[in-house]
């Protein structure tokens, strides 16, 4: 109990990222800004630079963004370029009714190349439910998008379109760029068939498994899983007991058909054969 206490609070995500949202001024940065669900919004710079937060959940992981949003004048550049230089990512907004706010989107590169060169970058054609009064051409956009190395998006804050979608592909590219990729992998998303087997395991014994009306075949995956998942929660014990010198504690697998399994499982330890 006492360890439990000692340990620091659990934080209520994986990753922080910090996005910067760059673009001519009523491109609709803040109409993109305004589909997202949850977190706050701050403002430090008066009418220049604020931010939102939102938290998406990207292969099992949950993702902190902070996104700062800039008015897109050009009195703002200042702030710009003391923020760029601590933004892990990059959307850059145009409307495609307006050709005028693609063709700046030169301006716009050339500011974040210049001081926060490398980072991933994504293309975003804000306002496509006005489709009928389109300006920018979507392959004149995508071939924009694969000559400077960037993701391409329509969106479409009117109908919730593509919003999640590329603050979820930038977020996978940000945390590819920092090595992160093997880090999430390891803890995937629970398969239905392994918490079906979790919840059956932590509710009876080994040799209770047999007795449940199941076919053979399943009835010895059970097992096995039991077997498996046992013997690394044993591990995990015996390594804690070294580290911390605590009281003794074993976790076995059961030897009779009244013998006690742990009420839970951890989620890492979970193996299936």
């Amino acid at each position: 109990m006492a360890e439990d206490q000692s340990r620091p609070p659990q934080k209520p995500y994986d990753y922080l990222l910090k996005f910067l949202l760059v673009g001519d001024s009523d491109v609709g940065k803040q109409e993109i800004l305004s589909e997202l669900d949850d977190g706050s919004s701050e403002s430090p710079f008066c009418n220049g630079t604020a931010y939102k937060t939102t938290t998406i959940l990207l292969d099992g992981k949950r993702v902190k963004l902070q996104l700062w949003d800039t008015s897109g004048q050009g009195r703002f550049c200042t702030i710009i370029r003391s923020y760029s230089r601590g933004a892990q990512g990059v959307l850059l907004v145009y409307d495609i009714t307006n050709r005028w706010s693609f063709d700046g989107l030169d301006r716009w590169l050339k500011e974040v190349e210049e001081h926060a060169p490398g980072v991933p970058k994504v293309l975003i054609g804000n306002r496509l439910h006005l489709e009928f009064n389109r300006k920018v051409t979507e392959r004149d956009a995508r071939q924009y998008a694969v000559k400077h190395k960037m993701a391409f998006f329509e969106v479409s804050p009117l109908c919730n379109f593509n919003i999640i979608e590329s603050f979820t592909e930038l977020s996978r590219m940000t945390l590819q760029r920092n090595g992160m990729e093997r880090l999430w992998r390891s803890n995937k998303v629970l398969s239905l068939q392994e918490l079906c087997c979790r919840s059956i395991v932590t509710r009876t014994t080994v040799y209770g498994i047999e007795q449940l009306p199941l076919p053979s075949s399943v009835k010895s995956h059970l097992k096995s899983y039991a077997l498996t998942t046992y013997s690394s929660q044993q591990l995990k014990y015996s390594h804690s007991q070294r580290k911390f010198g605590g009281k003794k504690r074993y976790l076995s697998t059961p030897t009779s058909p009244g013998g006690e399994n742990p009420s839970c499982v951890p989620r890492n330890s979970c193996v299936l054969s």
